[in-house]
């Protein structure tokens, strides 16, 4: 076989195995199993979410599935959509294009930060979530409850479908009302939902497929921004907005962020990649590998590609484009025969959604896995299809329930800018917790982390997600980029870390002081895929302290403790049942796994 042909057989056919059951059981009752990386021992905090040792998902992600699930979701359509809404928030084509640049830089410096906790914990998918619960063991549980709420709430890909609605209707030359484009968005995420639903393996062979079309898209766009510079098409002065370019530069604080935001948005995926590495073979050194190339593909074409559209088309226009920046691109260049290029857009976000898919679908399953929603195994379960069945039914139902009941008109921007408000500060949080694992390594005496990122980067992206979470609130000058008061994804954000806490409160400090309780974790592996989870049990205070007694943090029953209390304890048969659930004991030390 060539090496052309094998490249090509590895793009599309990413190498796998679906994991041995009996081995997958067999490996994941030894929870505490030593785990290295390059050399170095790798210690994880007991309260997280147990570790799966052999991933139930298989091995379905390699080289080119971590290349393109970070490529696929950050070219979805965030590059065709939003540079009209950048360029009306900012009033200058010539910062517009170097927000960008900005754009590539705040996005390696936050993935340097999530590749500091994939060394550190390079079996544990669902990427921010686990890295939240490492960073943040106490409060126990207010992480982990906090973000199940987060990622539950936000768990739809409605922007993306609405936005391929649109391009395949413009594509089609046909005008289409509010509720044919619904139901087109509806239909479009329902059948690649069925597809991830099938087969991990083949979604992802699609999604590798996808994402290299929509390369080819952006290659091809920005090599005709080069012939549309050199005049070499029907357009007659593409250098007209280049002109005194940085002309004009609002000097509104809201617009400024607002245009960060949207950048944000379209860099959004850089991470993706995090949220499936417990189904990649020697994780952490694919990841360190493959991802920064990612973003640095995508980070020339993004910029190669405005540069195209501000050649080919006035400024002003692309200003009123709302999400058609592309299809003005394409109608500019090619007249009555670009048409019809705007279905290649559409392809591009069917790539994005199913690459939001795969990954929101590990992130809801790691939730699951803590124990904090209701009834974890079937979640957590592989089963029928040997993919996470009731994680992609509910992002579908969410995503179907969103694009229904909010009005089209403002219902993309609104979306784009809510979301941002709680990952902004989910990721500040992820920032300052590196500092506070590093510091709780060296005064336990673990080694460092096998990668660390450098201070400079990290104080970067802080500052980045402050400036995102203060300044939204200063008042615009012409009232927003939506109908309504500009400032209402703030405060709904801010509403929703409230309520979060304000649940976590209710669910683990209130309730079971006022009847008595406390809550314990329980460890299970399963019979039917070898997946594991914990669960929570309510103990009543009067059988705590023998509980604690016979159980390691993670739930796990400690034998030696089990056979020197005898099973004529009161709570035996709490005990009795974990020994049935779990296969085998577990080693700790230190609470750590």
């Amino acid at each position: 076989m060539t090496t052309t042909t094998a490249a090509l057989k590895r793009l599309f056919w990413d190498t796998a195995s679906a994991p041995d059951l009996a081995e997958a059981k067999e490996k994941n009752a030894q929870i505490g199993e030593q785990v290295f990386v390059e050399g170095v021992p790798v210690y994880q905090d007991g309260s997280g979410a147990p570790v799966e040792q052999i991933s139930p998902l298989g091995y379905h992600v390699g080289w080119f599935g971590i290349l393109f699930l970070n490529v696929s979701q950050m070219v979805g359509t965030g590059v065709f959509s939003t540079p009209g809404s950048i360029l009306r928030a900012l009033d200058s084509v010539g910062l517009s294009i170097l927000y960008w640049v900005i754009g590539s830089i705040i996005a390696f410096s936050a993935l340097a930060v999530y590749l500091e906790y994939a060394s550190m914990f390079p079996n544990r998918s669902g990427g921010q979530v686990a890295y939240l619960e490492q960073a943040y063991p106490r409060p126990v549980f207010l992480f982990p409850t906090a973000y199940a709420f987060f990622i539950v709430a936000f768990s739809f890909s409605s922007s993306n479908a609405v936005v391929l609605a649109r391009y395949i209707y413009r594509a089609a030359g046909y005008q289409a009302g509010d509720w044919a484009n619904k139901g087109l968005a509806i239909a479009a995420n329902s059948l690649l939902s069925l597809l991830c639903l099938i087969s991990t393996r083949w979604s992802i062979r699609l999604m590798n497929l996808i994402s290299a079309v929509k390369l080819i898209i952006l290659v091809f766009i920005a090599i005709t921004g080069f012939a549309v510079l050199g005049g070499r098409t029907r357009v007659k002065d593409p250098q007209a907005n280049f002109r005194n370019s940085f002309d004009g530069i609002t000097d509104n604080a809201n617009g400024i962020v607002n245009a960060l935001v949207n950048i944000n948005f379209a860099y959004t995926g850089y991470s993706n990649a995090f949220n499936v590495v417990a189904e990649i073979k020697n994780p952490f050194q694919m990841v360190k590998k493959v991802a920064p190339i990612s973003v640095l593909i995508v980070s020339i074409l993004y910029i190669l590609a405005n540069v195209a559209y501000f050649a080919a088309v006035p400024a002003e226009e692309i200003r009123e484009s709302k999400e058609l920046a592309a299809a003005l691109f394409f109608e500019a260049v090619f007249g009555r025969a670009g048409k019809a290029l705007p279905a290649l857009v559409a392809v591009s976000a069917a790539g994005n959604i199913m690459a939001v898919i795969i990954g929101d679908s590990r992130m809801i399953r790691e939730c699951a896995r803590q124990g904090i929603v209701p009834w974890p195994h079937v979640w957590a379960s592989t089963r029928p299809l040997g993919t996470p069945f009731a994680p992609i039914l509910l992002k579908w139902a969410l995503t179907t329930i969103v694009i229904l009941a909010l009005p089209f008109g403002d219902a993309f921007n609104f979306l784009v800018d809510l979301r941002s408000y709680p990952d902004s500060i989910f990721l500040f949080l992820m920032i300052v917790g590196i500092y506070y694992i590093r510091y709780r390594r060296k005064k336990e005496g673990i080694p460092e982390a096998p990668f660390q990122v450098w201070h400079v980067a990290l104080i970067f992206s802080a500052l980045v997600c402050l400036f995102l979470l203060i300044m939204p609130w200063y008042p615009p000058e012409d009232g927003g980029d939506v109908s309504f008061w500009y400032a209402t994804y703030c405060a709904v954000g801010i509403a929703l870390i409230l309520s979060m806490v304000a649940y976590y409160y209710v669910w683990i400090k209130l309730l079971p002081r006022l009847k008595k309780y406390q809550i314990r974790t329980e460890t299970l592996v399963s019979d039917e895929d070898g997946s594991v989870t914990h669960r929570l049990l309510k103990v009543p205070n009067a059988d705590v302290e023998e509980w604690d007694r016979t159980h390691d943090d993670a739930g796990n029953v400690l034998m030696d403790a089990v056979a020197s209390t005898g099973i004529e304890s009161r709570n035996a048969h709490l005990l009795k049942r974990v020994k049935v659930k779990n296969v085998g004991p577990m080693e700790v030390e230190n609470e750590k796994q």
